[in-house]
Order: structure tokens, then C-alpha cells, then sequence
């Protein structure tokens, strides 16, 4: 824990490095990044001292369910520690294994795997032999990440989420899933998804209330990192399966721009729209784990200006409920208090004609990409899942045209329309509401759905909590390929809403 004597000394070299950032030093983004993950840990401790979390607990309130569901595990602090040795990785699994005997069987987010963690400590111990010097370590060195089971992983079945034999649907492991071992993390173990990614749910329940869902379709992914399970996971988003669930669960999800991580080795629902993203606790995470996905990351410094924020107001945001729409004001209201400028446009006049091709276009892929299974083992496919099959197959080509040019074009005017406000990002409610009540369903994917059928850059922050004390979250979503910009400002969007979230407590 780091003491608070320690903290102006630590606040001025925090003030220097982003000096040296933004002189283009790349070792000293990289410490910037440690830093400021440490700094944001110091402050959810210093509110665990004070009474307002209970010990370890992120969200933990008076509330009976809350206790002890949700733990605090940001990314960046484990990577340090166990890459410096600070931390070791055989005590670090073992606490993880404690927590997960404990919750695990409360919230269902992961796929049972026998023998889990015989197979991670003896992965462990090969890393540990690989790289006894910790000078050499890479930078995800011994974290485990879990991996929304649509992703081929070598020495694990692909479920995804159905009762299609898992030897019908074997490939060749993930490219993502590679690129992270490559860093030095341990795969965790699968997480729970909807069946192939689409609406029907798995058993995966919300941590923050257990009658609640999670979001879908990367239901286990969300749930896991929100109760501190592991400190990331793997997720796809194809309308909403990101953003949705991170905000429901109260942590940070990102989806970058369209093919910016590859999709090789993931079982596809829709090729033409299907994103991996990615969960963490908190955006310094996000910054971590990004240049290790993300083909051709960039590094920038540390941002001198805020963002200009583009509302995207009209038939669009009433899709929200009242209770959203009312919140994310008062959200808007804390960012203008910050010091951002917010500008109010109608951009999504044609919602629903946007809404109709991008569902369109899912069905249409879905019908393709499944043919073969579907005609072998259509009768285990899932009501839910036959629907949409069914439905793709009776889209007409020109149809699946049009839907496919949609998206560049969508894109095109968010871009124009962007230039023409000097906008950096636009915000909106990260979903309707908060979780829904019950598991039989995952909650309407709605508000993320243009951001998705554009191929755009979106992130979601939690930003409060409604009376019940469920999360809310904002997403923010900036130019195609700019997803270095759009986690580089949402460090410092997610700082605006951090002491309110803790006040709420």
C-alpha cells in the first residue's frame, strides 16, 4: 500500500514523467503508465481507510449482496509488481484461487475447466524458469487473462456457449490469445458467452446483484475482472457485447476500431461487424494491455488539452430510459464543471434505418459464416440462434449491400460531422439503463449499436450509480483508427467521475 507521506514525493516525479512524455520519450510513457495506475489504486485505498470500502472490496456497500463480490485488481499494479517481483506469482495465484472458491460459484462467469489451476501453476512455473531475470520479464509477465470462450486457445475446447460438439468447431489458436502469452500472461481459463456470441445467455450472473445480468454476450469475461477473478479478459463486441456488459458490471471496456485487433481464430458471428475488445478494472489497464493487441500501436504523450465532446442528441439518445437520460446529464453537467467544452448535435436522424441494416447485416453473416454447422447441427443451435440464422438466410443480396456500405458511410458523417464541430469524441449513455433484473436475458445493445455498424474507437468508464447502487457508465467513442487518442483522454474522463463514484458509497 503506498503511504500517504509517500505521496507528494511521488506526485512530483509523476509531474516530470509527463514532461519527458510528452518530449516523445517511449520508456517514460511506460512509466507514466505504472505510475498513474498506482496513483488511482492509492485513492480507492485511501477510501477503503476511511471506512467507505469494505477491506479489498470495490463497490462493497451495507448491502448484504455486495459483501466481499467485488474485488479491487487493476491491471497495471499487478504487471508491475510481478514483472519487478514485488509481487510473487505463486502467492498471487494462490490469493486468486482463495477469491475465485468464494465467488465463483456465486456469479458462474467461467467455463469449468478440470484441473485449472494444476495447469496454471505449472505454466507459471515454466514462465518463472523462462525468465528468472526480472529485467528481462515481458510486460504482462504472469497475468492471467480470461478468455471469452469463442476464442480458440491451444489445450482447451471452444464450447462457445452451445451444444454443438467443441470437436466440430477446434481451430487454430486465437492470434490475440497468442500475442498475449507472447507478453508473458497465463490464459486463465474461458469465460462464459452467450451462444456464439449472440443474445441467448449462459448462467453468468452480475456481481453486484446476482439477480441481475451481467451483459451479454461476454457475460463471463465482464463478471470475472469486476469481481477481481483476473485483472483482464479477452471479449468480442459485434453490437454491443463490450461496452454493454463493462458498464453494467462497473468496469472499463474497450473496442477498438474495426480489425485493429485481429479476429483470426475466433469463432465469427458476423465477420463484417465482429470487434474483439477487451475488460479492465480501470483505463490505466487499457493503456497496459492495448499496445500488446492493437496492430501498429502508437505511442503518444500525455495529452496537454481535453477533448472537445460531441453529444450525439435526438432520436438516437431517446432510446435511453428516462432514468439514463436523466443521469447522463447530470454526467455532461460534471464534465462542463471539469472544464470540457460539449456540443450538441443531431447526428442519427435515421436511427432506426441505421438499427435495420446493422441487424440485417449480423443475420446475413450469421447465415453464412454458420452454413456448415448449422446444416450438420441446426437442431442444437438455441431458438434465439436459428431465428437470426433463419432471418439471414432470406436477406437479399442487394440488401446485404446496402448494409455493408452503410457502414463506411455512417462512418463518413460521424467524420464529417466531427470536422465540422472540431469534435475529439462523442459521449453517450453506455446502455439504456442499468442491468437489467433477471439472467434470461443480457439487455438491449441499442446505444452501442451505431458506434459498432461506424467501426469506431469506443471506450466505456463507469460515471455513477443509480439509487440501488448499480453502475452507470459513459461511453466515448473518436475517429476511426485513433484509438491511441480516444485511451489517452478517457484516463483523465474516467478521473472526472472517480470521487463521485467513491462518494456514492
Amino acid at each position: 500500500m503506498i503511504r500517504d507521506d509517500c505521496l507528494n514525493n511521488n506526485l512530483s516525479v509523476l509531474i516530470g514523467v509527463r514532461h519527458l512524455c510528452r518530449a516523445g520519450s517511449r520508456s517514460y510513457c511506460v512509466a507514466i503508465l505504472i505510475l498513474e495506475g498506482i496513483f488511482r489504486v492509492h485513492r480507492l485505498r485511501s477510501q477503503i481507510s476511511k471506512g467507505a470500502l469494505c477491506h479489498r472490496g470495490v463497490y462493497a456497500s451495507s448491502k448484504e449482496r455486495y459483501d466481499r463480490m467485488l474485488y479491487d485488481e487493476p491491471l497495471a499494479a499487478a504487471a508491475d509488481g510481478l514483472r519487478v517481483g514485488r509481487i510473487d506469482l505463486e502467492a498471487y495465484l494462490d490469493e486468486l484461487e482463495q477469491r475465485a472458491d468464494v465467488i465463483e460459484p456465486k456469479i458462474q462467469s467461467l467455463v469449468s475447466e478440470d484441473g485449472r489451476w494444476k495447469r496454471l501453476r505449472k505454466e507459471a512455473a515454466e514462465l518463472s524458469d523462462r525468465y528468472s531475470d526480472s529485467t528481462d520479464r515481458p510486460p504482462l509477465y504472469g497475468i492471467p487473462v480470461g478468455v471469452k470462450d469463442v476464442f480458440h486457445v491451444d489445450g482447451l475446447p471452444t464450447r462457445a456457449g452451445t451444444d454443438v460438439p467443441s470437436e466440430a468447431l477446434a481451430g487454430d489458436e486465437a492470434a490475440a490469445v497468442t500475442s498475449l502469452r507472447r507478453a508473458g500472461a497465463l490464459v486463465f481459463g474461458k469465460t462464459v458467452t452467450t451462444e456464439f456470441a449472440h443474445f441467448d445467455p449462459g448462467p453468468t450472473r452480475n456481481p453486484h446483484d446476482l439477480e441481475r445480468t451481467p451483459g451479454g454476450s461476454s457475460s463471463g469475461s465482464a463478471a470475472a475482472v469486476a469481481a477481481g477473478l483476473c485483472p483482464v479478459a479477452l471479449g468480442t463486441q459485434t453490437i454491443g457485447s463490450v461496452i454493454r456488459p463493462a458498464a453494467f458490471c462497473g468496469i472499463v471496456g474497450f473496442k477498438p476500431s474495426y480489425g485493429r485487433i485481429s479476429s483470426e481464430g475466433l469463432i465469427p458471428l458476423s465477420k463484417s461487424v465482429d470487434h474483439v475488445g477487451v475488460f479492465t478494472q480501470d483505463t490505466a489497464g487499457i493503456a497496459l494491455i492495448a499496445p500488446v493487441l492493437c496492430e501498429g500501436w502508437r505511442s503518444l504523450s500525455a495529452s496537454i488539452r481535453k477533448p472537445s465532446i460531441g453529444v450525439p442528441d435526438g432520436p438516437y439518445l431517446e432510446q435511453a430510459s428516462d432514468d439514463a437520460r436523466n443521469a447522463f446529464e447530470s454526467q455532461l453537467d460534471r464534465l462542463q464543471s471539469a472544464g470540457y467544452d460539449v456540443v450538441r448535435l443531431t447526428v442519427f436522424d435515421s436511427i432506426d434505418e441505421i438499427n435495420d441494416r446493422h441487424e440485417r447485416l449480423v443475420a446475413s453473416d450469421a447465415a453464412l459464416d454458420h452454413e456448415l454447422w448449422y446444416d450438420e447441427y441446426g437442431e442444437l443451435y438455441s431458438d434465439e440462434t436459428s431465428r437470426l440464422i433463419e432471418d439471414g438466410k432470406k436477406t437479399t443480396a442487394a440488401e446485404i449491400a446496402k448494409s455493408r456500405r452503410s457502414r463506411i458511410e455512417l462512418r463518413a458523417r460521424l467524420a464529417e460531422a466531427m470536422n465540422q464541430h472540431d469534435l475529439d469524441l462523442w459521449i453517450a449513455p453506455a446502455a439504456p439503463g442499468p442491468a437489467p433484473v433477471g439472467i434470461e436475458t443480457t439487455g438491449d445493445p441499442i446505444m452501442n449499436l451505431p458506434w459498432t455498424h461506424a467501426g469506431l474507437p469506443t471506450i466505456t468508464v463507469p460515471a455513477s450509480r443509480t439509487n440501488e447502487g448499480l453502475p452507470l457508465g459513459v461511453q466515448c467513442a473518436g475517429r476511426f483508427g485513433a484509438d491511441e487518442d480516444v485511451v489517452r483522454w478517457s484516463h483523465d474522463i474516467a478521473d472526472v467521475f472517480s470521487e463521485q463514484l467513491y462518494a456514492e458509497v
